[in-house]
């Protein structure tokens, strides 16, 4: 009996949220711990509670969704069967992957290669650091690697990170981890399966593969362990005999141990597989030894014939043709029709497929259940049952004997149709609803598309599922889905729908080349259906997004590709309303990327110009209605009025857009849209002095679930925000989750994260922890910023950190241009930081012109509450006005800086001195150096 488990509380925690299907970077997010703290939590559990799997932990964590989670009970694991013998076995396979790091264990069906390799994996889990994981490819219906690598994350607990596909980030996530990978049922996706281990194996030298397969993977470097039938060495005492009197007492009535000889001839006549001994076993109460052998005997006769080689394949077949044949004809009928339901499934989807009653049907599986032809499990929902996938496929070849494969798959598909429709309405428990039948949802989807008659049921399902894997943050999955639908639609209108939908799922991924091509094939299938306007609207958009979403894009669009675009679309827009809207925000934003390269205030500078432009576009955008459209055109000109220095102007406009967007669908165009719009506020609300909101739209982001797995681009804002408001706390803890997370996406060279680890290096300089500041450092030059950049972010928080040192000069020096000479690298974000603080690094200094830089500085940072108090405190400290001085104090809370509140109190002197470095070690940081005293 297995011994009662002792889970701590911080496990209980990770268990509940496994049973609500979150992934790792989900659950990481929301305890705020590190990814690699929950996969540690993760291994545990699953050895802890003995079970195989993610799905089987998440079904578990379901079942003790009913306990006191602050208090959980000692759960006692209860294995369906237990595992007989097989000692020399598991010592061989055991050795081999030791020795070797790709070992595949082979066998037909039913010789027990899953058994086996869960066994001798789960004896392993102790010399694996970072655990050992179990991924069943059964439900798999593509041999792509793609879609091998998403199962696989599945059970990794991986989601989808945008701009990365999912083999990437399963070779990401694994490539320092020492672990044992199996991968089991390879056979049926060999071409997939192969080079996806293969390039685990190149990339992650420290991971052990072992495969189940019926046949050799024919990967370089592959072990091959042969798994033999159950031993039946020492007769009535062999492995074989005691899996058979394990089996059969378990069915209530224990064969006499006199008979032990006799149930060693019959093993050996099934050639010891132990799914045809199990099989027998299950009918042991009902006829006896001597029905047994004379039921099967017959049946193996007329097997009879072909290479030796084949026997256990025969003896397989033997006992299921067998065993079948004793059934009643309702539970044969039963049984095949329930084979295509690919994994746990319920009565209520049996008596669907079944086309049968629930009563009968329950009676039913209960049958089947105890002839050992199914599995039945509980869960939080009720009763399940499950076939062995040898089991389900020879259902299948019963089903097509039988004539009745089309009808069944039907029947499957309008199940999946009505569950899918249940699901588009997301409520409580939606996930772990969704997971359940996914494998089913695609299994019939596969069918039903490649048949003609079943057409229109596919594009309608196609169209379901779209909808429900972007709900799931499926992403990738969602604009295949979307361009699948696309594929199945017989009215080019419709395609062209789910081609915007599927481009605007692209967008999601950061894959613009993708946006761009399927917004190009949206415009031709809008044109095949007659609609010129959508044409020219899907042309036009395609030229604004190669404008508007630059980075996303591989290649980059050619000028004179764009213009031909927009030409085209000029062409085709007539006086539709939202055709013309979408023509001048293409036009917009092509102005806008020109007047990039002008200079401020040259005579022939084009902002004014591109400004009109803008303003035109949100003018035509409104009138449409379409709070997408208005938005877009509100993005090109709150950057049209940045680069025009006009950086209120540019925060209001960041504002319009997240209140027009508040009431967005959870959409790929909205969700898409949204997440824009909540960086370029917070980016706002930082140039414009308002902290808390900035945090409050930085929060959204870095909470946003389709940012979950790439932790570093959701945290990045926030970390800004939290930097400069001296929330320190909040800082460190956010920090582990973005580094972990930038180094588990490859560590990409991305400017937009800059300002955040620049940010969190000054943090540690302000702790005086010069370790942890170097290593951000290192970070920031992997980053690539260009050098330009040193005078926006860098420049502000260099000189933050100079200040609070007592370094006032060689914090001017650090900030030794003009403004209007590096107003193009500061841009709206960085310029009233950059100018308040190189004020008061001039006073600090004791600078001869500090009252002209104060006045000036003055003038530009009106109506910036934290800028301005800098300035202020600046002004104060050169006039000696202790009592104003004292004031900014006020200020700065009020605006949500503790930080320079307390740095305020310091600069004070006296008294007030005492306690401002009291906040700043109730901040977390090192005490400031003033350079005088007023």
């Amino acid at each position: 009996m297995a011994a009662t488990v002792e889970i701590s509380a911080r496990e209980a925690e990770v268990l509940a949220l496994v049973g609500e299907h979150l992934s790792n970077a989900e659950i990481g997010a929301q305890l705020f711990i590190s990814v690699r703290t929950v996969e540690s939590h993760v291994s545990s559990l699953l050895r802890k509670l003995e079970v195989p799997d993610r799905r089987a932990l998440a079904q578990r964590a379901s079942e003790l969704a009913r306990t006191d989670r602050s208090n959980p009970a000692p759960v006692l694991p209860t294995p369906l069967t237990s595992f007989i013998g097989r000692t020399r076995e598991r010592a061989e396979l055991t050795e081999m992957i030791k020795k070797h790091r790709q070992v595949t264990a082979v066998g037909p069906g039913g010789v027990g290669k899953t058994r086996l390799a869960l066994t001798v994996a789960a004896e392993a889990t102790g010399e694996y650091s970072d655990g050992v994981w179990f991924v069943d490819l059964v439900p798999i219906t593509s041999p792509d690697t793609c879609v091998v690598a998403g199962t696989v994350a599945l059970a990794l607990g991986l989601g989808e990170q945008p701009g990365r596909s999912m083999d990437e980030s399963v070779l990401a996530a694994l490539a320092d981890r020492h672990a044992l990978l199996v991968l089991d049922n390879c056979e049926h996706v060999r071409d997939g399966v192969a080079p996806f281990i293969e390039r685990l194996l190149e990339t992650c030298p420290r991971l052990t593969v072992l495969a189940t397969s019926r046949a050799r993977l024919m990967v370089p470097f592959e072990r091959v362990y042969t798994v033999p039938p159950m031993s039946l060495a020492g007769e009535g005492e062999s492995d074989a005999v005691a899996l058979f009197m394990d089996r059969a007492a378990a069915a209530g009535w224990p064969p006499n141990h006199a008979l032990r000889d006799q149930v060693a001839e019959f093993c050996e006549r099934l050639d010891g597989v132990a799914l045809a001994i199990e099989l027998a076993a299950a009918r042991w109460t009902t006829l006896g030894l001597d029905g047994l052998t004379a039921g099967l005997s017959d049946q193996l006769r007329m097997l009879a014939g072909g290479a030796r080689a084949d026997d256990r394949h025969r003896s397989v077949r033997a006992a299921l043709d067998w065993s079948h044949a004793l059934l009643e004809p309702d539970d044969r009928v039963l049984l095949r029709r329930v084979s295509v339901l690919v994994k746990s499934f319920t009565v209520a989807a049996a008596a669907q497929v079944a086309a049968s009653e629930k009563g009968v049907v329950a009676e039913g599986l209960a049958r089947l259940v105890e002839q050992s032809l199914l599995v039945v499990t509980a869960s939080p929902s009720g009763t399940e049952y499950r076939a062995l996938e040898t089991i389900r496929q020879y259902g299948m070849e019963r089903l097509t004997e039988a004539g009745e494969l089309v009808d069944a798959r039907s029947r499957h598909l309008r199940w999946c149709l009505a569950e899918a429709a249940d699901l588009a309405v997301v409520r409580a428990g939606w996930r772990p609803r969704f997971d359940a039948v996914a494998d089913d949802f695609r299994v019939a989807l596969a069918w039903a598309a490649d048949r003609p008659e079943q057409r229109a049921d596919a594009y309608r399902f196609a169209r379901y599922l779209a909808d429900l894997t972007f709900t799931r943050h499926l992403t990738g999955e969602s604009q295949m889905r979307y361009e699948q639908a696309a594929a199945l639609a017989d009215d080019p209108a419709a395609t062209a729908v789910l081609l915007r939908h599927a481009a605007a799922a692209a967008g999601c991924q950061m894959r613009g080349d993708d946006m761009y091509r399927l917004l190009r094939a949206a415009a031709d299938a809008a044109h095949r259906a007659g609609d010129t306007a959508g044409a020219a609207t899907d042309l036009a958009t395609a030229a604004t997004n190669a404008y508007r979403f630059s980075s996303k894009f591989a290649r980059s669009l050619p000028p004179e590709e764009a213009t031909a675009l927009i030409t085209e679309a000029r062409e085709l827009a007539g006086d539709d309303p939202a055709a013309q809207a979408a023509l001048a925000l293409a036009e917009a934003g092509r102005a806008l990327t020109e007047a990039f390269g002008a200079a401020q205030g040259a005579s022939d500078n084009a902002v004014p110009e591109t400004i009109a432009r803008a303003e035109r576009a949100v003018e035509l955008a409104h009138r449409t209605g379409d709070p997408l459209a208005e938005s877009a055109a509100l993005d090109t000109l709150a950057g049209a009025q940045s680069w025009a220095g006009d950086t209120f102007a540019a925060a209001a406009t960041a504002r319009r857009r997240i209140a027009l967007l508040s009431s967005t669908p959870n959409t790929p165009a909205g969700t898409h849209e949204l997440i824009d719009a909540l960086g370029e506020a917070t980016e706002a609300g930082l140039g414009v002095g308002d902290l808390p909101g900035a945090r409050r739209w930085a929060r959204q982001l870095a909470d946003h679930p389709l940012l979950a797995e790439v932790g570093h681009r959701a945290t990045c804002w926030l970390l800004v925000a939290d930097a400069l408001a001296g929330n320190v706390d909040e800082v460190l803890t956010r920090s582990v989750r973005f580094l972990e997370a930038w180094q588990r996406a490859g560590s990409p060279a991305r400017t937009v994260l800059g300002a955040a680890v620049a940010g969190v290096e000054m943090i540690h300089g302000l702790r005086d922890d010069d370790s942890a500041r170097r290593e951000w450092n290192a970070v920031l030059n992997q980053l690539g910023t260009p050098p330009g950049h040193a005078h926006g972010y860098q420049a502000v928080f260099d000189a933050m950190l100079l200040l609070h040192n007592g370094q006032a000069r060689e914090a001017l020096e650090r900030m030794a241009p003009e403004p209007g000479e590096v107003w193009r690298w500061v841009t709206w974000i960085w310029l009233h930081w950059y100018v308040a603080l190189r004020a008061e690094a001039t006073v600090l200094a004791g600078s001869s012109d500090a009252g002209d830089r104060l006045a000036e500085a003055r003038t530009i940072v009106a109506g910036n509450p934290i800028a301005g108090a800098i300035v202020e405190r600046a002004e104060a400290l050169l006039a000696k006005d202790q009592e104003r001085l004292l004031a900014t104090a006020d200020a700065f809370d009020a605006a949500g800086c503790r930080y320079q509140s307390a740095r305020t109190m310091v600069l004070a002197g006296g008294d007030h001195a005492a306690r401002g470095a009291a906040a700043l070690a109730d901040l977390g940081l090192a005490p400031m150096t003033p350079p005088w005293h007023p």
